[in-house]
């Protein structure tokens, strides 16, 4: 992915605005200018289904690459599993559902 293809995508892009990446369940997000923060980009990580769609309304999202290995380490710490496991276990069955993909400009990763 090139550098100003982002630069183009946080110009240009509208806010709340969620393209694809060449990666299945990573997307980016143009967030808007909020008070004395100016716009930027984010990674969102979501769930897809079959086709390629998002299965959640919002992922989680990621702002920088400190803010990523925290979240790696979190993912990784062997009682998340083991938490996981145990959801699987109580929860209720989810059906699911099938959605078209609505993603036509996708980011090459």
């Amino acid at each position: 992915m090139t550098d100003e293809r982002l630069s183009q995508f946080l110009r240009e892009g509208k806010n709340w605005e969620r393209k694809a990446t060449s990666i299945p369940g990573v997307f980016l997000i143009k967030l808007p200018e909020y008070k004395s923060r100016p716009p930027y980009i984010a990674m969102e990580i979501n769930p897809v289904d079959s086709t390629g769609a998002a299965t959640k309304k919002r992922g989680i999202l990621i702002k920088s690459s400190s803010e990523l290995e925290q979240i790696s380490n979190i993912l990784t710490n062997a009682k998340i599993v083991q938490l996981a496991t145990s959801l699987d276990e109580v929860n209720p069955e989810k059906k699911s559902r099938a959605h078209q993909s609505s993603e036509t400009d996708v980011f090459e990763i």
